[in-house]
């Protein structure tokens, strides 16, 4: 019944123009890591706003690009088919087929177990092609010269660390052998976990779209970096919950090196090196903050209410200065 439904949803929702069109032309890679099971997709384009209808993954289900001439829903509904029960390849070969315009999509799929699959149709704005791999497919249309596709799939699999690195990589790769013909404006990247945790929020390991920049690949880089020193102050954070404080200065001083001109990493760091009562360590990276934030001062005065410092007027008098 559940199949059957979906059939018959697919169908109507691109027969009737359900979702909007939109021109994306761009080049893009979906990926497994079959070490963590993680799913995740990456794009440029000269378009504002990529990553808007291109990228699409859910923890446990698939990852999917939609691109070219968009037709947005390919990437809700093959995540729909693919929780039901669909292998990446069934679900794009269902989309096709009810899709009249199947001639200017290009799109790629990969599902949980790392099948996959793609489809450049014949009337994408050359140069335009893909290349499907073990756990991964690399496309691309209105590039340069038909190298880009290629090159992205030798730099993935030629890359080394986690997924999310290795699919940088591999925009790095396509950016290097010319990109999109038009040249470059926007970027994303999309990693979820390998397994549903079942609060979506949650699942999402990277989220970042750069939506217009001149140099959108490496302002894209520079947001993961931030990205992973959050990531430390989160874990900071949970440390500070179980009241473990050695763990969360460790964690926030991680964050703190990635991040060190970031003063809310700083200040932070700060905060929870007092609260694990290692005060003479923390006054120095106070005094950072308030050389570039004064009215920070005033921050370290609000906190004690809110007990995340000791209700201690000396203590703070130490730390502001005043």
């Amino acid at each position: 019944m559940r199949t059957r439904l979906l059939s018959a949803l697919v169908s109507l929702a691109l027969a009737s123009g359900a979702w909007a069109q939109r021109l994306a032309h761009t080049f893009s890679i979906v990926a497994r890591d079959p070490a963590t099971g993680e799913l995740g997709v990456a794009v440029q384009s000269h378009w504002f706003s990529v990553g808007t209808d291109v990228v699409w993954a859910e923890a446990g289900v698939g990852a999917v690009a939609t691109q070219s001439f968009v037709e947005t829903s390919y990437g809700p509904l093959g995540l729909d088919l693919m929780r039901g029960g669909k292998t990446a390849p069934e679900a794009l070969a269902a989309l096709l087929a009810s899709d009249e315009n199947r001639q200017v999509r290009q799109v790629a799929m990969i599902d949980a177990q790392g099948r996959v699959a793609a489809h450049t149709g014949t009337k994408c704005i050359a140069a335009a092609g893909h290349s499907v791999g073990k756990n991964y497919s690399v496309q691309a249309n209105l590039m340069e010269k038909a190298t880009v596709w290629p090159a992205m799939a030798h730099a993935f699999e030629a890359a080394q660390g986690d997924l999310t690195e290795r699919l940088l990589a591999a925009l790095e790769a396509a950016q290097g052998e010319g990109g999109d013909i038009r040249g470059r404006q926007s970027a994303a990247i999309l990693v979820v976990k390998g397994k549903s945790t079942g609060r979506p929020w949650a699942d999402r390991v990277v989220d970042l779209r750069v939506e217009d920049h001149p140099d959108p690949i490496a302002e894209l880089k520079r947001l993961v970096s931030v990205r992973r020193a959050y990531d430390h102050m989160d874990a900071g954070d949970a440390c500070a919950t179980r009241k473990d404080w050695d763990c969360a200065a460790r964690e926030y001083g991680a964050a703190e090196r990635m991040q060190p001109d970031n003063m809310e990493v700083v200040f932070w760091h700060a905060v929870t090196l007092v609260t694990g009562k290692r005060v003479e360590e923390a006054l120095p990276l106070f005094k950072k903050v308030f050389a570039r934030e004064p009215k920070w001062a005033e921050l370290v005065t609000r906190l004690p209410a809110a007990g995340l410092l000791p209700a201690d007027e000396n203590l703070i008098r130490r730390i502001t200065g005043r």
